[in-house]
């Protein structure tokens, strides 16, 4: 046991030998000697990357290789204290690669090439000029188009253009043909435009300075002078706020685009926008020998272009420049509000719709020459003038035509992102555009036109046999038959020309006189209407003297009409009688002088009928009640009531009868304007004992004419005495009620 445990002891004293060693650092114990350890070996990735790793005795050494450097400066470092980065030949060094020569930095190194316009020589390690005009002819190419000439310089090459091209200020493009003949004024009918003759002057000038370089100064620098003066002889063409005739139109709108694609190429910045007082413009522009790509956005307040600049320089010989701009009219819908002849297919259920400029007048103008047939779409959107919209409106994409009118051919609406407040028009081609509103007259079915005939026919036999009636009846004369004798001479001629010209909507004149007379007597049923309201609070409050004056009737039944005509008619002449009806526009906000009296009168009867029955309920409860006279108060307030809900009822479907709505609103208003003069009818006269009476007594005489066995005046009877007087007495009392 002993021996064993020692033998253990021993053991581990071997080991601590072995493993704990007095060899420096670098050195390891090796058969009880010190022996140099190789770190470059032993040491996975001792120097880090890019490095060189060398053994000494104890220790090693690191250095960069060639291309790099350590980040200290150090030749010689360990890699705790060191990092090698690439050398970037090319700037530490400038012309490391001689003349002209580009020099690319690599890791570690660096490569040589030629710059754009030279090539290697195989006779030297140097680059060489290649004669680019003379490898055009060698590829059968003319690098500088039919009218350009090809002159060689180191590294390029530049095109010399003749007398009438031009390569838009970039020299190393083929020269393109420059129209300046569009610019004479001796050509079109320029002279009836004042002022066009010197846009077309200024631009000619122009146009030869930029397709004749050698006599032209620093054209860039005055392309934004020069558009300036383009828009301000503009708006002074456009200042009367009316251009006379189609044509000159179109004249005008060929002159501006025409010169905008001459301004283009001499503006500095890629971005140009600017304003007046009559013109909103904004050009983009991009040069350079090949194509340019990429989305083109223009906006202004009224509208918005949406297309790519592919599209905006055209898919054939591209001149090195390409031009999209977006040019707003701010008053010229006015001179175009018209022209709408080409405009065909919208027939609407075989009723031809109205057109009107609904939008501002918008060119789009670009560089592509072939504008007629474009490779792919473009989106324009349009900000209407108005927020406007109904059933009967429909918003058309349109544009103007060289004829001098708007036509939707290879233009229509975009329904998934047009809204109420901008239309979003998708085009073929470009010119100048507009949104049209196309406005449906509101067709009414067959029997809803034989309904009103009918029923208005039947109204107005109605109110006639009321107007005889309460004219000539003396047993019920009184203030209040006078009131609804007026009142249905006012209904009565309401009804009459509603019937015969409502739809009359030529002459225009004519349509308005009938506007002005219905909005007139409709005023005076209601104004009668408030009046039968206060005849009817002063029998109840006052007990006596309870009559109105005539003088008083007539000045309020139709005076206030009247003078809320004139004052309409002063302020909004052109509201009465519009496109579809010869009722008030409803705009502008003339319509409130109808509805806004209504609403007061129907707010003022409740008034007056609230308290009317308070102090009817009062008096039947009173000690001693006149009931014979109560009665008779209650039934014309019921009947004055009923007659107020018939025609404040009416005019809230009257409300949306000129508007857009369901049909079914259109029914209702008619069916209650149809009753009105029945139930006129019948609520003041069947209804009414004594009109009874004297219906009876008048067709007694007419269906008995034999003669009368003897004379009232001669009759002895007392009992037939005592019956007239009688009647005689039950007639005063009902006259001053």
């Amino acid at each position: 046991m002993g021996t064993g445990k020692g033998l253990l002891i021993f053991g581990v004293l071997c080991l601590l030998e072995n493993c704990v060693s007095d060899c420096p650092h670098g050195l390891s114990s090796r058969n009880r000697e010190c022996v140099d350890e190789d770190e470059c070996v032993e040491i996975p990735n001792a120097c880090g990357k890019n490095t060189m790793c060398t053994n000494t005795y104890g220790s090693f050494l690191c250095q960069c290789l060639p291309g790099f450097k350590n980040i200290r400066g150090d030749v010689n470092f360990t890699g705790i204290n060191g990092q090698c980065l690439d050398i970037n030949e090319c700037n530490k060094e400038p012309g490391i690669c001689g003349p002209a020569m580009k020099c690319s930095n690599l890791i570690g190194s660096y490569k040589c090439t030629c710059q754009h316009g030279y090539t290697r020589d195989n006779s030297s390690v140097g680059c060489v000029d290649i004669n680019e005009c003379n490898v055009a002819e060698n590829r059968s190419e003319d690098i500088c188009g039919a009218k350009g000439t090809c002159k060689n310089v180191n590294g390029s090459y530049w095109c010399k253009c003749q007398e009438g091209y031009t390569n838009y200020g970039n020299e190393r493009t083929p020269c393109s043909k420059l129209d300046c003949n569009a610019f004479n004024a001796d050509i079109g009918p320029s002279q009836s435009l004042g002022g066009l003759a010197d846009i077309l002057s200024m631009m000619r000038n122009s146009c030869l300075a930029l397709s004749n370089p050698t006599t032209a100064s620093d054209g860039k620098a005055d392309g934004e002078a020069l558009l300036e003066k383009l828009l301000t002889a503009t708006d002074a063409i456009l200042a009367p706020d009316h251009l006379d005739s189609s044509e000159d139109v179109s004249v005008l709108l060929d002159t501006v685009e025409n010169s905008i694609r001459v301004i283009g190429p001499q503006l500095k910045d890629k971005r140009t926008k600017i304003e007046t007082n009559k013109t909103d413009a904004e050009i983009a522009v991009q040069r350079g020998k090949t194509p340019p790509t990429g989305p083109i956005h223009l906006n202004n307040e009224n509208a918005s272009l949406d297309t790519d600049w592919t599209t905006a320089a055209g898919t054939g010989s591209y001149p090195g420049f390409a031009l999209a701009a977006l040019l707003s009219y701010k008053n010229l819908e006015s001179s175009v509000n018209r022209s709408f002849e080409e405009l065909t297919g919208f027939e609407k259920e075989g009723v031809d719709p109205s057109f009107q400029i609904f939008s501002r007048v918008v060119s789009v103008v670009v560089s592509n020459p072939s504008t007629q047939n474009l490779s792919r779409r473009v989106n324009i959107t349009l900000r209407h003038l108005d927020t406007e919209k109904s059933t009967e409106v429909r918003y058309i994409c349109a544009y103007w035509t060289e004829r001098g009118a708007w036509s939707t051919n290879g233009c229509w609406l975009d329904q998934e992102y047009s809204n109420i407040t901008h239309s979003v028009c998708t085009c073929e081609h470009l010119s100048s555009f507009a949104v049209l509103m196309a406005r449906y007259p509101m067709k009414h079915t067959f029997g809803l036109v034989l309904m009103t005939k009918i029923g208005l026919t039947i109204s107005l036999l109605c109110l006639f046999l009321c107007i005889l009636t309460f004219k000539f009846c003396r047993s019920i004369q009184g203030t209040r038959t006078t009131i609804h004798l007026h009142l249905c001479v006012c209904l009565f001629m309401a009804d009459l020309i509603f019937l015969a010209g409502i739809s009359q909507t030529k002459p225009v004149g004519g349509c308005r006189f009938v506007a002005a007379m219905i909005h007139f007597f409709f005023l005076g049923v209601f104004s009668w209407m408030l009046l039968e309201g206060v005849q009817l609070y002063r029998m109840v409050v006052l007990v006596f003297n309870a009559t109105i004056r005539p003088l008083y009737l007539y000045l309020t039944g139709y005076g206030a009409p009247f003078v809320i005509l004139i004052i309409s008619a002063i302020i909004r002449p052109k509201g009465y009688g519009t496109d579809e009806h010869c009722w008030l526009s409803l705009n502008d906000g003339l319509i409130w002088s109808f509805f806004g009296p209504v609403c007061f009168i129907i707010i003022l009867n409740i008034f007056f009928f609230i308290i009317t029955v308070w102090k009817l309920a009062q008096k039947f409860t009173s000690l001693n009640p006149d009931l014979t006279k109560l009665h008779k108060i209650r039934a014309f307030t019921v009947t004055a009531v009923a007659q107020m809900c018939i025609l404040g009822l009416m005019w809230v479907f009257g409300a949306f009868l000129f508007e857009e709505g369901p049909v079914v609103v259109a029914y209702i208003f008619t069916i209650l304007n149809s009753l009105q003069g029945a139930l006129v009818f019948i609520m003041h006269c069947l209804l009414s004992k004594q009109v009874r009476e004297e219906y009876a007594h008048f067709l007694s005489c007419i269906c008995t004419p034999q003669k009368k066995k003897y004379s009232d005046f001669s009759s002895t009877n007392p009992s037939s005495s005592q019956s007239q007087a009688s009647r005689s007495g039950q007639i005063t009392g009902e006259s001053q009620i």
